[in-house]
């Protein structure tokens, strides 16, 4: 362990894995906030804490099991010439969950207050949980195979891992409450979780699309929308109260 300690090339490993840890982590962060919001304001902080540190848990139980991980690459049957592995069934999975979900939250956003009260009167604590376990064990599979692929001490790639969490669970709140309050925000969100998920089935299928591509999309629009936000703040201009003045006939 003290080697470890002493070795510059394992800190910047460590540094560097918790950065990608933390990219791969965004999306993540967005459908935990989303699903959350459905819920009465008391209760999101704690699902979305709950959500975080299964996620946490979910990763370093996959990085435990390497060896599982490892055998998910062995092709379970072939379709159109195409082999199908344990890996690919869950992207494949947790993509057409990912768009069922996230097309549901858009149809939701489109029926105005009267879809956002029936929405919230119907979600569960249990049930927006559960929603966050599947995806936290799609997620946490791409976020493994990329760790699997840049270091090779396990006890690294676990640091890593609770690092990058802890670093989520300072920040989620505030990108949860932004993402509530911003119904534009929110849009452009969904829209690029339903790319994220037609990614992750492309993916299944074998074919790749670099992660780098999307992720430079979505903060080239978000800072679009964020000038478009405070362009909108500087438009309205305040009114000017005057007071009623009634000039009394004599």
């Amino acid at each position: 362990m003290i080697e470890l300690l002493l070795n510059p090339a394992v800190w910047i490993a460590f540094l560097t894995l918790t950065a990608l840890e933390l990219v791969l982590g965004i999306d993540n962060i967005i459908f935990i906030s989303i699903l959350v919001d459905r819920l009465p304001r008391e209760k999101q902080e704690l699902a979305r804490r709950i959500g975080l540190f299964l996620a946490m848990f979910m990763r370093i139980g996959l990085l435990l099991v390497l060896s599982w991980i490892v055998g998910l690459t062995t092709p379970v049957f072939t379709v159109f010439g195409q082999d199908i592995t344990g890996r690919d069934l869950i992207l494949i999975s947790g993509g057409l969950f990912l768009i069922w979900k996230s097309t549901g939250e858009v149809h939701q956003l489109l029926e105005g207050e009267e879809g956002n009260s029936l929405r919230k009167g119907a979600a569960t604590f249990a049930g927006v949980i559960a929603q966050i376990m599947v995806i936290d064990l799609v997620f946490s599979l791409d976020s493994i195979i990329t760790a699997v692929g840049m270091v090779s001490e396990v006890t690294v790639m676990i640091a890593a891992v609770v690092a990058s969490v802890a670093l989520m669970v300072m920040f989620a709140a505030s990108i949860g409450h932004f993402v509530s309050n911003h119904p534009t925000i929110k849009m452009l969100a969904l829209s690029f979780l339903v790319v994220v998920g037609v990614v992750l089935i492309a993916d299944g299928f074998g074919h790749h699309v670099p992660k780098g591509y999307i992720y430079f999309a979505m903060a080239f629009a978000v800072g679009v929308e964020m000038l478009n936000i405070r362009m909108r703040k500087k438009s309205v201009k305040p009114v000017e109260l005057r007071e009623p003045y009634v000039r009394e006939r004599a």
